[in-house]
């Protein structure tokens, strides 16, 4: 990549905010990105036969929908059962709200450093070579276990749909396959019909859930305002709806595909303005009317036919949602080993060979991963824990302390919001020590857990 000869972006120029052009260091990041010594993460794409930069802000929207708003909806009202309504109800908003301010300092910190293209780029900023690697690698597997989760989920379905008519291994296999084939564009835009697909599909597929649940007799159902439980099962609900709000790990990647990068702000509003209310609409709706034994994934509360039929519908999120989470992960791999040559944006036999087989390779363990952890509630608050902990609320926090250090003291607004922040990163590491003994817990005592198994484990 000829990062010399790419030019600064349009939104470093004079419209940046007041309070960016006052930070600390600012001045000389802005001159290196006049000078052209650092470019954006794709450089200059006027004869690139593969072109990068052409997301508009509602095509990335969408993306960051499909990513979100796919299988965390569906452990939601389970979560509610377990928590209660109020607490649930609480959780589901306050995160939601938190997401948004924390996808916002994501913004900001890509503002400053517009050469940020994933995780691993703003690790090596906060702690050089070794945070790239860490930081990298937490992206990747991160996206290697959401694709697990959705291979998991399409066994689920399979399942549901045809009474368990084959060994669930060949579910499992039949989806990995399909999420590989769907895998083959490389750029972001490639993933946009994939994502309206998939926005399409849970949206309908979950007001048909609700419908349903809301027209059957749920005889004997206990609804609770708040529950008595233990510390992990408590924890592990937690962590569900902290997968809800896990799109965050995709927010670099994404603004670095955009024409535009500063109407990132118009994709965050889109994406939270409708998770939280589809969130907490489904969520509250279910559980009132199925109650304390309603099952996750949310879709087999429904009758015995209406599940089928939900399911059906849910087919393009649960195919199409793991496509662009593993999209993300390939992505990541894929620049650090081709970045350097401009193999990224060359239709060549070598260029594709390498995408092709990566995702592969990528694949194949996402399938190894939904075999070794066969229970959908389990495997999401592990990626939870392990992950979303961090990238969705812990490393935003950390993120703004970087962007203002020098500042956090210097008024009353900066002391509030270094406050804010400081708790956002602990909020963070609590989410994750705490996150991990709740899963590791849940894993461990699951009697129903049965890993490489021909056996329907999933009703």
């Amino acid at each position: 990549m000829d990062s010399v000869s790419a030019q600064p972006p349009a939104y470093h120029n004079d419209k940046i905010a007041q309070e960016q052009k006052n930070e600390p260091g600012f001045e000389e990041d802005f001159n290196a990105l006049k000078h052209g010594e650092v470019s954006d993460a794709f450089g200059n794409e006027e004869y690139a036969e593969i072109k990068y930069k052409t997301l508009k802000w509602w095509q990335c929207g969408l993306l960051m929908i499909c990513e979100s708003v796919s299988l965390g909806v569906l452990s939601l009202p389970n979560a509610v059962a377990t928590l209660g309504m109020v607490p649930g109800v609480i959780l589901i908003v306050g995160l939601g709200l938190l997401a948004t301010y924390t996808g916002y300092n994501i913004g900001l910190m890509r503002e400053r450093y517009p050469h940020i293209q994933n995780l691993g780029d703003a690790g090596e900023i906060l702690l050089g070579p070794f945070g790239r690697e860490l930081f990298g690698a937490g992206q990747f597997l991160f996206c290697i276990f959401v694709m697990g989760s959705h291979i998991l989920t399409f066994r689920v379905m399979m399942n549901t749909i045809t009474d368990h008519g084959t060994c669930s291994i060949v579910f499992a296999l039949v989806g990995m396959l399909i999420s590989l084939v769907l895998s083959i564009p490389r750029t972001m835009k490639g993933m946009t019909w994939i994502s309206f697909a998939s926005f399409i599909s849970i949206f309908s597929a979950v007001m048909i859930t609700m419908i349903s649940v809301g027209v059957e007799d749920h005889p004997g159902r206990i609804i609770q305002a708040t529950t008595e439980t233990t510390l992990y099962t408590a924890f592990q609900a937690v962590s569900n709806i902290v997968f809800a709000y896990c799109a965050h790990v995709a927010f670099f990647g994404l603004i670095s595909e955009m024409e535009s990068p500063q109407d990132f702000k118009k994709s965050l509003f889109m994406l939270q303005g409708f998770e939280i209310s589809l969130y907490l609409t489904a969520a509250v709706v279910i559980y009132y009317y199925v109650g304390s034994d309603v099952q996750s994934p949310a879709l087999s509360a429904a009758g015995p036919l209406m599940k089928k039929v939900a399911y059906g519908i849910a087919i393009p999120t649960i195919v199409g949602a793991g496509v662009v989470n593993g999209h993300i992960g390939l992505k990541y791999i894929y620049f650090r080993l081709c970045a350097k040559s401009d193999l990224i944006h060359q239709r060549s036999f070598k260029s594709i060979a390498i995408w092709i087989g990566l995702g592969v390779t990528c694949w194949v363990v996402a399938w190894i991963i939904a075999e070794a952890i066969p229970v959908f509630s389990d495997l999401n608050s592990l990626i939870s824990a392990l992950f979303a902990s961090w990238f969705s609320y812990g490393l935003s926090g950390i993120y703004w302390l970087h962007l203002n250090k020098g500042q956090w003291t210097s008024s009353p607004r900066k002391i509030a919001l270094t406050i804010l922040n400081v708790g956002i990163a602990i909020f963070g590491l609590a989410l994750c020590v705490l996150g991990l003994y709740a899963s590791g817990t849940a894993i461990h005592d699951d009697s129903s857990s049965a890993s490489f198994s021909c056996k329907n484990t999933d009703t």
